[in-house]
């Protein structure tokens, strides 16, 4: 990249809680442009490592106030999820530091590049990575930030040389109205940050908001979802469906569309992705051809390999009664003796809020293993009464005489689930904390990987 592709030379950004998917996913694009990027985290992890060996930043772990760097020109960057006490962020007040939240710096990047923003309560990451995919396919060099690896072997982030930028939009703490959007893509409306809207009204007019500031939108087919938009748009919808084993075929333009990853939801998130592609310039077959060896985005659906028993096993991202609801049936595609579903549910309000609605989707399996809350930013003193236990009973509830196992903490999970994971059975392990971490202690050392 030459000195006039790097607008950001001469910046000094410090990235507070850089190991994030999204956060590091900036990081990435600011180095790209030129910035001196450092960053810290409260704990190392694969984000991490990956930044590390790619030559972007080596981040301090723990948050002190002499990770900030000393000089002049600092400008510091953080995620909501990073309160105001945070050392570093005080630290930077009392310098005079500027301090930039996500919104602002995605904003900024947003500005830089004809932006394809990808919106919803759920699908987002797939779809994008799917966007990503179909562009690279159709011979663009096209830039994402993403919340997950992209799948084979990319990361969550590239900068690109073309003159596109696929992004997610968030909702939660309202960032996607921080952005430049060229084409807004919808893939659904749902109330799941309870803390951050008081309706679902509430959140329809942040996301009818959303789309007016496009000028291009693909939707949805549903007519709920439609009604936000008052200027053009797109609706899509994965016509002439057939699920296969670990898959699905649908029509989409005339062509016939082959996908290797399960479920009617990701052949709904595929068609989305090529109207998207389609509107940027994408010939339709190449887009197509893309998507065929599309293998999923990180922790959508991934292979772990297989339990000391023999079981396949696999880890997802799902952490709203839909998103379970939708993976389970996915899984329900492959071969299989018994479903096996582990959760980790995410959050106390959701797991309150939602627990019927948890307990009726997790019965779509044969076996239960429910583990404790994954608190993230919520506090288990301001939720008396709210943990796992409380899935596990409507579980229970939902699908009576089907075992389901309470088992809060991962080292009683791993113990009871190499006793209970037997050959034949395919067993999911679900969740937005860190659950992944058991899926891959399940993994036999000695077990096939699973493609």
């Amino acid at each position: 990249m030459s000195a006039a592709e790097r607008p950001w030379a001469g910046r000094r950004i410090h990235v507070v809680g850089v190991g994030g998917a999204g956060m590091s996913a900036y990081a990435r694009a600011a180095h790209a442009l030129g910035a001196d990027v450092t960053g810290s985290d409260g704990a190392d992890g694969p984000y991490l490592r990956r930044l590390a060996e790619d030559g972007v930043l080596v981040a301090q772990i723990g948050h002190r106030a002499e990770n900030l760097p000393v000089g002049e020109g600092i400008e510091l960057v953080h995620s909501s999820a990073v309160p105001a006490e945070s050392p570093e962020r005080v630290a930077a007040r009392d310098r005079g530091i500027p301090e930039l939240t996500r919104a602002d710096l995605l904003g900024q990047l947003s500005a830089l590049r004809r932006t394809i923003a990808v919106a919803g309560t759920h699908g987002k990451t797939t779809t994008a990575s799917m966007i990503a995919h179909a562009l690279l396919g159709a011979g663009e060099s096209p830039g994402w930030l993403i919340g997950a690896p992209i799948g084979g072997g990319l990361p969550n982030a590239e900068w690109g040389e073309g003159e596109w930028l696929v992004v997610e939009a968030d909702e939660s703490d309202r960032s996607l109205l921080s952005l430049e959007v060229e084409i807004a893509v919808l893939t659904n409306v749902e109330l799941d940050h309870h803390a951050s809207f008081s309706s679902l009204e509430e959140l329809r007019e942040l996301f009818r908001v959303f789309l007016a500031g496009s000028p291009q939108a693909v939707i949805w087919d549903r007519p709920e979802l439609l009604e936000l938009r008052s200027g053009p748009s797109v609706a899509y919808h994965a016509g002439d469906l057939t699920l296969t084993a670990g898959g699905s075929r649908f029509a989409w333009q005339g062509l016939e569309v082959v996908l290797h990853v399960p479920g009617a939801h990701n052949a709904t998130n595929a068609a989305g992705a090529l109207e998207a592609a389609l509107l940027a310039g994408a010939d339709p077959a190449a887009s197509v051809a893309a998507l065929a060896g599309f293998g999923g985005a990180g922790r959508r659906f991934q292979p772990l390999g297989r339990s000391a028993g023999g079981a396949e096993l696999y880890e997802d991202y799902a952490h709203h009664p839909t998103e379970v609801t939708a993976t389970l049936r996915a899984a329900r595609t492959l071969e299989h003796h018994r479903l096996v579903a582990v959760f980790q549910p995410h959050l106390f309000s959701r797991t309150s809020l939602l627990a019927r609605e948890f307990g009726e989707a997790l019965a779509i399996a044969d076996v239960a293993v429910l583990l404790d809350v994954y608190p993230a930013r919520e506090r288990a003193e301001d939720f008396p009464g709210v943990s796992g236990l409380l899935l596990a009973e409507s579980t229970a509830d939902a699908a009576p005489g089907m075992p389901v196992y309470w088992l809060p903490g991962f080292e009683d999970a791993e113990r009871v689930l190499a006793e209970v994971l037997a050959e034949g059975d395919v067993c999911v392990v679900m969740g937005a904390g860190d659950v992944d971490r058991l899926g891959r202690n399940l993994a036999s050392p000695s077990g096939k990987a699973l493609g």
